[in-house]
């Protein structure tokens, strides 16, 4: 079967999807940056900097059959039945779309930067959202999956920190001490200090989930101190805490290449002596990272095919460019070092979109953990592949590249800050040579 294919049912749906991005988010896009222009400095962050577009494309989405497509199988019953007793909004998805169909239509969504957002299929919402539909309990589902699939709040993650290397989780200064009181009562107490934490300052993100290391060094907890001392991976925990809570404040928004990306945008965080009991932690403690790569498989599939199309979108632009500006008595398209462009540029395309797909179909036939190798690939891959391909649009179009005017120089930031954001590069290539070596030495010993 070609990686391409897709159900009729699919198909229909990603016609109906391109039309959708094409005619109706790729022109809001205008509306929504010059509404949120109006505001400055802290009111960049207010309820009412939120553009009104961005409601009436969900709206739509809805309506049209886009809202929550990236969901892997069928939601408990108990989501389904109490959404369907207290909202209008059909939270199940039009349609269930395996890795690879959904990575398809992912592309088309990369398209605009409204169009994630719009069919409730944005970061950092998503994977939340897998992480509470596969780990959460049927009350952590109901308090904070069942808005977030509803499209009522948004959420946050909270792992990177400012003071050390956060590429590898055993670093971590974030602690959650643990407490067990003389009735047995289990309580816990955060504190930290997190940055580049996705959504934290948008008004309409309600809930954080935090990775965090456990600390046993109450007297209490003397027992599990001893035994922590003797394992070597760090006790990393993945808790919840409601953005209303006293003790997590946005210190400040952070800005990207000079951007703040409001409303949503970026914020360093402090937590300080934030208590929580036991029904906070997600799937138990010491569990953060099996959470945290369960979440981030189809999560980077989604980012992939996500820059896909946003890169393809400018290598049309581009395209169109070296048909409609002159040099030297020539047409753009009909210099040689143009051509050149062009044909790179296809060929980088090509080539992530293949390798992406590829990936989706493993974790389809294989789950994530079989498919570790190309995911580390993707990671690497296509943000430097997309990259290339917005540069050479940039170059083409000279001046203008760098403006605002086109969608190239925002587009540019993003990929280039991909390389970084879910570990960068370097951490990926490692996990891939070390899963190289493995099978290479497999190959070794069965020859012996």
């Amino acid at each position: 079967m070609s990686l391409h294919a897709l159900s009729p049912t699919a198909s229909a749906l990603k016609t109906k999807l391109e039309s959708f991005v094409n005619t109706r988010c790729i022109p809001a896009e205008k509306i929504y940056d010059e509404h949120i222009s109006k505001f400055a400095g802290g009111d960049r962050w207010t309820a009412a900097a939120v553009p009104p577009i961005i409601d009436e494309l969900k709206k739509e989405a809805q309506q049209l059959g886009f809202w929550n497509l990236f969901l892997p199988h069928q939601l408990p019953n108990h989501l389904v039945s109490s959404n369907n007793n207290n909202n209008s909004i059909k939270i199940s998805p039009s349609i269930y779309l395996s890795n690879r169909e959904y990575g398809i239509l992912c592309e088309v969504m990369g398209r605009s930067s409204l169009a994630p957002e719009a069919c409730n299929c944005s970061a950092p919402d998503t994977g939340n959202m897998e992480v509470l539909l596969k780990h959460g309990t049927k009350e952590q589902q109901a308090q904070y999956l069942l808005p977030l699939l509803q499209g009522n709040i948004r959420s946050t993650f909270l792992m990177t920190e400012p003071d050390v290397a956060s590429s590898d989780a055993r670093n971590l200064e974030t602690k959650l001490t643990k407490i067990v009181g003389s009735d047995g009562r289990v309580r816990y107490v955060l504190n930290g200090k997190k940055w580049w934490s996705t959504g934290a300052m948008d008004p309409r993100c309600k809930v954080a989930l935090v990775v965090c290391k456990m600390d046993y060094s109450h007297p209490s907890c003397a027992a599990e101190q001893r035994n922590a001392k003797q394992q070597q991976r760090g006790h990393q925990t993945i808790v919840i805490v409601p953005m209303s809570h006293p003790g997590i404040k946005c210190v400040r928004a952070l800005t990207v290449f000079g951007s703040d990306d409001a409303p949503h945008g970026h914020a360093e965080v402090s937590l300080n002596n934030i208590e929580l009991d036991e029904t906070a932690v997600i799937l138990g403690e010491g569990r953060g990272f099996e959470i945290a790569q369960s979440r981030l498989g189809p999560g980077r599939i989604h980012h992939c095919m996500r820059a896909i199309g946003l890169a393809a979108r400018c290598y049309e632009l581009m395209l169109e460019r070296t048909m409609q500006r002159q040099t030297f008595g020539k047409f753009l398209h009909e210099h040689g070092s143009c051509r050149e462009m062009i044909a790179d540029s296809r060929s980088d395309l090509e080539a992530a979109r293949l390798l992406t797909l590829a990936c989706a179909d493993d974790i389809d036939q294989l789950g994530a953990k079989g498919a570790r190798d190309k995911i580390a690939m993707i990671k690497v891959a296509v943000p430097e592949y997309t990259s290339r391909v917005v540069d050479r649009a940039v170059q083409i179009f000279g001046g203008a590249g760098v403006s605002s005017d086109f969608p190239l120089a925002r587009a540019l930031v993003g990929l280039r800050t991909l390389r970084i954001a879910d570990g960068p590069d370097a951490v990926h290539k490692v996990t891939l040579a070390k899963l190289e070596l493995r099978k290479a030495k497999k190959r070794m010993q069965s020859k012996i």
